[in-house]
């Protein structure tokens, strides 16, 4: 069985260049599949695209796309920017208009002479995947039946059926930690971090893989 690891934090390349490192994974829970991926332009926080699995060629140890960087561009994105409600702006302005209101990203935060916290403008960022798919992120935590184990390092996937075969954990204190693959079959749901059908014990005596650790 023919199969793709996706590290979170992995770097990413299109045609012509890099475009910059996966920051999600986006599962269709369900199916237990993988659907995108979510690559993050290197120092340009909240551009992530969507990239469909289609696009994605991660042969080799190296993740790289299909398209040419213009092109990933004009991918969906992987963010949504919205005012928070009863703040300045609210009303007036779409989730898509954000970006290019006059003083978004200038400074303007609460405490502004003279104005309310009401009328001072404030956005929410958040997640935009594909409806009932959930985007997994590195860090998430991994819940064991009986408490927190670890935290989330990637995913494997079957490059045939797309259907995710293992969880990339690393579990373990500072002085003993250790990488592990869990089976898909020992997950319970990953609606809110990762929870497992196993133990703590059951997790540990999983035997240790090799993963690549971004620096990130």
């Amino acid at each position: 069985m023919a199969e793709t690891t996706f590290t979170i934090g992995a770097e990413v390349s299109c045609t012509d260049g890099s475009c910059g490192h996966v920051t999600r994974v986006v599962v269709d829970p369900v199916a237990q599949a993988v659907t995108h991926l979510v690559v993050e332009p290197s120092h340009r926080q909240g551009l992530g695209r969507l990239v469909p699995l289609d696009l994605i060629d991660a042969t080799g140890g190296e993740i790289r796309l299909r398209c040419d960087l213009a092109a990933f561009a004009r991918l969906d994105s992987a963010e949504e920017t919205e005012f928070v409600p009863g703040t300045r702006g609210y009303a007036e302005y779409g989730p898509m208009q954000v970006l290019s209101w006059p003083y978004y990203g200038l400074g303007g935060g609460p405490g502004v002479v003279g104005e309310s916290v009401q009328s001072v403008s404030q956005t929410a960022t958040y997640d935009a995947v594909p409806l009932g798919e959930v985007a997994i992120r590195r860090g998430d935590p991994v819940h064991a039946t009986d408490g927190t184990i670890g935290r989330v390092q990637g995913l494997v996937m079957d490059r045939g059926s797309r259907h995710v075969s293992h969880v990339l954990l690393q579990e373990g204190h500072l002085w003993g930690k250790k990488d592990v693959a869990i089976p898909i079959g020992a997950v319970a749901d990953v609606e809110a971090g990762i929870r497992l059908k196993i133990s703590k014990q059951e997790v540990q005596d999983l035997p240790p893989v090799d993963i690549d650790h971004p620096e990130r």
